[in-house]
């Protein structure tokens, strides 16, 4: 069963475009990863899958139930933690995790207080202490201190340390393999590539491309690195050119006789053709849609 499943999702904000036409599949245990700048659509999609937001038209379904006539069980089920997480700024660390605890009438005290040990997190702290990372880690423990299903988290490592990175992502490899689904949205793309199984790139409230984020780097585009010489070769389909004195790199679409054509005659001392990452990835799918513009 599909945990999250959209059909043509879209929602406006007046005439202003959030997302259109939204077809979208999460499966069970799924860590899929939602990929745009900001303003493409991500939050505006999670806070229509929550029920927060009413949408337009479409529909969707999150743990088989209607995101529209079951929004509060949903949110019973959901660990949620918003790109901006606003608390109330007198109250200590300790207090505002509780309260969420509260609010599901649920026990998660020790819970709790191993994400705190983990995460490094002060709970004696009043929040408007706290800085961004310290902020984000009381999201975190928020989110992940209650045993659901399904969680969905709206930017959730801006504002951490690598080191803080390195064990937030390890909490969710832990709860994906305690058989939980996550569902992430970022532009900080290593992380989805190193993290994520699916991802979905969204741009300007439109769905690019969706796959398997090995599958996403599947792309006619190829990282083309000359040394020896430092200038591209003359030729359609260049793009992302990178020059240093001695080399030169390229992502290259055209066709690979006219580049080895090209490159006949040069004075190369090595070359190199591979797979673009997951952020030339990215901007090859953008680079793409406005060529169709």
């Amino acid at each position: 069963m599909a945990v999250i499943q959209t059909n043509g999702l879209t929602k406006y904000y007046g005439k202003t475009r959030g997302i259109e036409n939204l077809d979208l599949t999460v499966e069970k245990g799924d860590i899929f990863g939602f990929i745009g700048p900001n303003g493409a659509g991500k939050s505006t999609t999670i806070r229509t899958l929550l029920g927060l937001i009413k949408p337009t038209s479409g529909s969707a379904s999150v743990l088989g139930l209607d995101i529209v006539k079951d929004k509060v069980e949903i949110l019973k089920q959901v660990g949620y933690m918003p790109s901006e997480a606003i608390f109330y700024g007198d109250m200590k660390v300790s207090e505002i995790i509780k309260l969420s605890a509260d609010l599901r009438r649920a026990d998660c005290a020790q819970r709790a207080k191993d994400l705190c040990e983990r995460l490094a997190l002060d709970t004696g702290k009043k929040i408007r202490s706290l800085s961004l990372g310290n902020r984000k880690k009381v999201g975190i423990v928020c989110a992940f201190q209650h045993d659901v299903p399904l969680y969905i988290l709206d930017e959730p490592t801006s504002g951490l340390d690598p080191l803080m990175q390195k064990e937030f992502f390890t909490l969710l490899n832990e709860r994906s393999k305690a058989g939980a689904t996550v569902f992430l949205s970022s532009h900080v793309l290593s992380e989805l590539q190193r993290y994520c199984l699916h991802a979905a790139i969204i741009r300007d409230g439109y769905l690019i491309k969706n796959g398997r984020v090995g599958e996403l780097s599947k792309t006619a585009a190829r990282r083309v690195t000359l040394h020896g010489v430092s200038a591209p070769p003359a030729l359609d389909g260049l793009r992302d050119v990178r020059t240093l004195p001695e080399s030169v790199s390229f992502l290259y679409s055209g066709d690979i006789k006219a580049l080895l054509a090209a490159l006949n005659g040069l004075p190369l001392t090595d070359l190199s053709i591979t797979e673009p990452d997951i952020e030339e990835v990215f901007m090859h799918y953008y680079t793409k849609e406005d060529e169709k513009a």
